[in-house]
C-alpha cells in the first residue's frame, strides 16, 4: 500500500496489534511508512487479553469470553515530520514508551 500511495499520501501506518516492526521510513516520493505501529495497551498480554485466557484457548480448542488484560501499559506510535508546503514526510520516529505506568 506504501508503495502505490507513494508521493500520494504523507504517511501509510498499518497496525495489526502485534509488536511493532522496524521498518519505518520515508519513500524518495514523500510517503511516511511503517508495516505495524504496534499496539498501546497493557503489555503483559496477549493481544491486550489476560493470558491465562488465550492459552486456554489455544491448548484446549474450545471458545472462551476474551478479557482485556489489566496492569501497565505501553504507548506504540510514531511521530511523522512533515514538509506544510508539500504535504510530503521529512521523518518517521517510532514511539514506544515502556515507562507509562498507568493502571489499566
Amino acid at each position: 500500500m506504501a508503495v502505490w500511495l507513494d508521493g500520494r499520501a504523507t504517511a501509510v501506518i498499518g497496525t495489526h496489534t502485534h509488536i511493532p516492526t522496524a521498518d519505518a521510513r520515508v519513500s524518495a516520493g514523500g510517503t511516511a511508512a511503517i508495516t505495524d505501529v504496534g499496539m498501546t495497551g497493557p503489555y503483559d498480554s496477549i493481544i491486550g487479553v489476560e493470558t491465562s485466557i488465550v492459552l486456554e484457548q489455544l491448548t484446549r480448542g474450545l471458545p472462551v469470553r476474551h478479557q482485556a488484560a489489566k496492569g501497565p501499559a505501553r504507548v506504540c506510535a510514531v511521530r511523522i515530520s512533515l514538509d506544510a508546503a508539500t504535504g510530503r514526510a521529512t521523518g518517521i520516529e517510532q514511539i514506544m514508551d515502556p515507562e507509562w505506568k498507568r493502571k489499566m
